[in-house]
């Protein structure tokens, strides 16, 4: 996919105040350089300023670095959803606190609080958190988003702050899901893609019951395989690949 060099867009506080992230920048943009490339179309549309839920494809273990990179270079300071277990290992685990990174178990529990809760976090201090729907790699053969989790959504719902989507391509080439193996050098083109605020109004003075989530988070895949789409310029399946009919675990290697 083609696209027009974007403007220069105007960074938010959080990039232009000194912090903890203009450390962990200069350690992993250099390595990263070498890896890769990013073509990044649509960035003007990740929020300059106040809280955002930024719910991305995921096909590559490589995948939050890639989306990391491209939400800083679009000026905002990328926060995760890490696995609990991350936040006890020396070093690790005082960068992912100090970068404010967010502590969730798969029960649902983070430090007393559920995962809704601690997004609430970020969002009463005006920041954005990444969030993948899929809550792992996607099933699907080709690589196409297979069917969302509801977290993503309940937290923007819960909140009533925006979904921004975005779809990347190209981390596979870097490393292959599931792999062991990186590819260094060349560095391979990654093609990102950031959408507009998905549309929930529907489904804001519906109670937060597993129909209305469900629902919703249909609408913010069919949102990220549209930008798949866009950059592929392929058919995606009928519908999402649900590992439940195929005999596999939602999470996990299988």
């Amino acid at each position: 996919m083609t696209s027009p060099k974007p403007a220069r867009l105007r960074a938010s506080p959080e990039k232009t105040r000194p912090s903890i992230y203009w450390l962990l920048a200069s350690i992993a943009l250099p390595p990263a350089s070498l890896m890769m490339r990013l073509n990044i179309s649509g960035g003007e549309k990740l929020p300059r300023s106040g809280p955002f839920v930024l719910a991305p494809n995921h096909f590559s273990e490589i995948d939050p670095i890639v989306v990391g990179m491209a939400v800083w270079k679009l000026g905002r300071a990328p926060r995760f959803m890490a696995k609990a277990g991350l936040f006890s290992v020396p070093v690790i685990g005082y960068l992912l606190t100090k970068s404010g990174q967010v502590p969730v178990q798969r029960t649902g529990s983070v430090r007393g609080q559920d995962p809704v809760a601690a997004g609430g976090e970020l969002v009463a201090k005006g920041r954005g958190v990444v969030v993948y729907p899929e809550g792992s790699l996607t099933r699907d053969p080709d690589l196409w988003p297979m069917r969302g989790k509801t977290g993503a959504v309940r937290i923007a719902l819960t909140h009533g702050i925006p979904i921004t989507p975005m779809a990347h391509w190209g981390t596979d080439k870097v490393m292959a899901r599931y792999s062991r193996k990186i590819s260094f050098f060349p560095p391979k083109r990654i093609d990102v893609i950031v959408g507009d605020p998905v549309d929930l109004s529907r489904f804001a003075d519906r109670p937060l019951d597993a129909a209305t989530l469900t629902e919703a988070t249909a609408v913010v895949m069919e949102a990220i395989t549209a930008l798949l789409v866009e950059i592929r310029g392929e058919t995606p399946p009928d519908e999402p690949w649900d590992p439940s009919k195929h005999n596999q675990k939602d999470t996990g290697r299988f």
